[in-house]
């Protein structure tokens, strides 16, 4: 396999030095190029054609030379000019472009190989580009947008930038691999749309086209096909938008440094990155390690007990070092117990009590916060959401009790109970995503928050305040988050699932301006729409059911009446057979958005037809911009909204398994970093449930660590149970030990019994080990 050669690292060797050394001193050698012809001879300096790499040759010496090594035969003079070929006047003008790119005729990419299309190339970069010409460095490939009306533009590949933060952290390799596999990423240096060619979706078809035909033409020159190939983007003029659609994956900022900044001045503006792997598998062939960098995850990466708190934890910028090792310890222990505070965790060992109070009761300005300490979980959430097709952001908000904690600085408002007393606590506002396959993939956001009592002083009506100053505006900003990573995940389709809070106007104009993630939400507000009836839920009631559909309705446990919030009745789950309807709508916006355009969209109606008896009909409206182009879209949109549950699963595993609402702390600050910890565990008993149920086939230790495998096998051999082997029948057993019967027609364990199981398994584990040791 070809690698890059390591001229200057071989050359800088002692006995390469010496050698060289011993070259010039003969006198024989009168040029600097025939010195680099022989030494590439010597230490087989040769690129994948076979041709003597002189040229880097002649460099490392520069450089050798003025490290004091030796001392070089003096330069030639150049002759001839470096301006570049140029033609006497300007490219003509293209002629009657369509506005559409599926529109132009004859369409199609010249490689750049006669004088006369270099000519054309120049002339075009040179007056239409804002960087010029070049020069381009290293291996170059140009090329020339044609067709039947002109030139459109054109492109030129050349080396890749040496160092870019942004870009290693996401490729994952070190210096050594950089060093060797550097020439494998090709870099798209210039691309030129031309100013006067207005035509849709023009940019982002030739990028689709150059990435279809550059590695053949690049192998063709050069003997070697690249695997990656990057570009940069000056944000302050240019969207990007593109490259995204053409499948680039945003990975970053430049510093603002040019490949001449020697002093680190950072003169220039800084850019986006952008990355196309050309190989998928380019870190397989880089011979990089399972799981680096930044690409790709499957849902069951790195959730091994013995390395999964490392992964989702590990790297924490909180300020030091030393507490991000110990969120690993505390996160890694605290799962193994869930429901215990950590004093319980910890078994009476004083002085790791004393380090965890250490990291949790860091001061409030202190980097030990909420987002920093979900940001490793953030960014292995991104990748698990790479992996997939399609993903569902289930957005929700929970209200979290803690009117116990008397003594507790920065708690707000949550409600009255029944008897009028008010209830303090904090709001949390997460965003968990979920796989179209039901597992959950991981916590996208988080926001925990105090609410505030209303001020007697305002007087606006609700309409007046702006939507910034509202509650209901966190709903956008993590639909906000949700846009911004959409650049790294090109290949992937978000889709927003929320539930009635989310059914307001601004929601819907947000996703109209950054329509990068779908929506998918349960309208809460029969609202007005512009064609009869008029009115939303009377216009699709009145349309021909579509389809008929099973869908799985989940248990609703009672709550009882607070002062804004309704009774509602326990519901035991059932298969519910609904009728579906669909019809595409415009939604009027009320009389204080004047300014605003009807927003067009899609509602779903699902009606249960013969409910069980004294059962009330579930009846749902849902709003989404996916377009229902059959009654199967209608369906799978139906069956994603189901996932919504996913997160009030996930809220029941926080309370219940993980009891968040038992945490005391002096401050809702401090609070807030020990929910952050658990959200996480959380996270990670849910999917080991899901697991078991959705991918019983997996080996066990996709989950288990060797101590607990033995310790299950010792155990089932004892109670005469089958030995577990694959995953699903290690989550059933571990279900067994916290009480599952697991008879005939039994449902598959829940989330409590496996989180008590767990608990007891973790005992076991201990003891076992204890015993293993004697």
């Amino acid at each position: 396999m070809h690698t890059q050669n390591q001229i200057k690292r071989s050359l800088a060797q002692p006995t390469s030095v010496e050698y060289v050394q011993g070259l010039l001193e003969s006198n024989e050698i009168l040029h600097r190029n025939e010195l680099a012809k022989i030494i590439c001879e010597q230490f087989g300096f040769h690129d994948a054609r076979g041709h003597a790499q002189r040229g880097g040759c002649v460099k490392a010496l520069r450089e050798l030379e003025a490290a004091g090594h030796f001392v070089l035969p003096s330069a030639c003079a150049r002759t001839g000019s470096n301006t570049p070929r140029r033609l006497p006047d300007a490219v003509p003008a293209a002629r009657n472009v369509p506005t559409q790119a599926c529109d132009v005729w004859g369409l199609h990419l010249m490689v750049v190989r006669s004088e006369e299309h270099m000519r054309i190339w120049n002339e075009l970069m040179i007056r239409e580009h804002p960087q010029g010409a070049g020069p381009l460095v290293g291996r170059q490939l140009r090329y020339l947008i044609g067709s039947e009306h002109g030139w459109l533009g054109g492109l030129g590949f050349a080396a890749a930038a040496r160092r870019l933060a942004d870009r290693d952290q996401w490729i994952g390799w070190d210096e050594e691999q950089r060093r060797g596999y550097l020439d494998r990423i090709v870099a798209l240096n210039r691309f030129l749309i031309r100013p006067d060619v207005q035509c849709r979706n023009l940019g982002s078809k030739v990028l689709g086209m150059s990435m279809a035909v550059m590695p053949e033409d690049f192998q063709r020159a050069y003997n070697y096909r690249p695997w990656l190939a990057e570009s940069f983007v000056d944000i302050s003029h240019f969207s990007g938008a593109c490259f995204r659609a053409a499948n680039w994956i945003g990975v970053g900022q430049t510093k603002g440094r040019g490949r001449q900044d020697r002093f680190r001045t950072s003169t220039l503006r800084p850019k986006a990155i952008y990355v196309y792997p050309i190989e998928k598998d380019f870190r397989k062939r880089m011979g990089l390690r399972s799981g680096a960098g930044a690409g790709a995850l499957s849902s069951t990466d790195g959730l091994e007990a013995e390395q999964w708190a490392q992964n989702e934890f590990g790297g924490a910028p909180l300020g030091d070092v030393r507490l991000s090792r110990r969120l690993v310890q505390v996160a890694a222990e605290k799962a193994d117990v869930p429901d215990r505070a950590y004093s319980g965790v910890a078994k009476g060992d004083w002085p790791r009590v004393k380090a965890y109070y250490r990291m949790i009761d860091q001061p409030d300005e202190s980097a030990v916060r909420m987002c920093n300490i979900l940001k490793p979980h953030r960014e292995r959430t991104i990748r698990r959401m790479q992996g997939q097709k399609t993903v569902l952001c289930v957005q929700d908000g929970s209200d979290l009790n803690y009117s116990n904690l008397d003594q507790c600085e920065g708690l707000g408002p949550i409600g009255k109970n029944q008897t009028g007393a008010e209830s303090r606590g904090l709001h949390l506002h997460s965003t968990l995503t979920v796989a179209p396959n039901g597992l959950p993939l991981g916590v996208l956001c988080a926001d925990c928050e105090a609410p505030k009592s209303k001020s007697p002083e305002e007087d606006r009506a609700a309409f007046e305040i702006p939507i910034e100053e509202k509650k209901t505006f966190v709903w956008i900003e993590h639909y906000r988050e949700r846009v911004k990573i959409s650049t790294q995940m090109p290949h992937t389709r978000l889709i927003s699932v929320c539930d009635r809070e989310a059914d307001f106007f601004e929601m819907f104009d947000e996703q109209r301006t950054s329509p990068r993630a779908e929506l998918l939400i349960r309208a809460q507000h029969n609202r007005t729409i512009t064609q009869e009836p008029f009115k939303l839920f009377a216009a699709v009631r009145e349309s021909e059911v579509q389809s008929r559909v099973r869908v799985h309705i989940p248990r609703q446990s009672a709550r009882p009446k607070k002062s804004k919030q309704k009774a509602r009745p326990k519901r035991p789950g059932r298969m519910a057979n609904m009728a579906v309807r669909y019809k595409r709508v415009q939604l009027r916006p009320a009389h204080y958005h004047v300014d605003k355009e009807p927003i067009d969209i899609w509602v779903i109606h699902a009606l249960e037809e013969n409910p069980p008896p004294k059962a009330k009909a579930v009846e749902w409206f849902l709003l989404t911009t996916m377009a229902m182009g059959s009654a199967a879209d209608a369906e799978q949109c139906l069956r994603w909204y189901c996932l919504r549950w996913r997160i009030e699963d996930w809220h029941r595993v926080l309370k219940t398994g993980c009891r968040i609402e038992k945490l005391a702390h002096d401050t809702a600050e401090r609070l807030c970093r020990a929910i952050a910890i658990n959200l996480v565990i959380a996270w990670r008993i849910m999917l080991m449930t899901l697991l078991g149920r959705e991918t019983p086939e997996l080996p066990a230790e996709v989950l288990f660590s060797d101590i607990e495998l033995r310790t299950l096998r010792a155990y089932s051999k004892k109670n005469g149970l089958k030995v577990p082997s694959m995953l699903g029948d290690a989550v059933r057993l571990v279900a067994k030990i916290g009480g599952y019967l697991g008879r005939n027609n039994d449902p598959p364990p829940g989330h409590q019994l496996l989180w008590h199981g767990y608990r007891e398994f973790q005992f076991m584990c201990m003891g076992f080990a204890l015993l293993e040791e004697k």
